[in-house]
């Protein structure tokens, strides 16, 4: 049985698509954003010529991140900058 129990999976093993959890969904979704996300998603707003606020979730930055990602790469395969 142990040899059985050896090969079987681990469900404990997180799996990568938690990495694409809704941000909505987090535990920790409202609480504010890291600093690593305000220094990123002020690099995006200075590639998009967007404003970001400073108080943020989580969640919001998450999602900010992804929209301004979205709005420099289209910019970028456009030609503009």
């Amino acid at each position: 049985m142990a040899d059985d129990d050896a090969n079987r999976s681990d469900d404990r093993t997180p799996q990568r698509s938690d990495a694409l959890k809704d941000p909505d969904d987090w535990v920790t979704g409202d609480e504010p954003m890291t600093d690593a996300q305000e220094s990123y998603l002020g690099t995006l707003a200075r590639q998009t010529g967007e404003e970001i606020d400073d108080d943020l979730t989580k969640a919001e930055a998450s999602k900010a991140i992804d929209r301004l990602r979205d709005e420099r790469d289209a910019m970028e395969s456009s030609g503009a900058q």
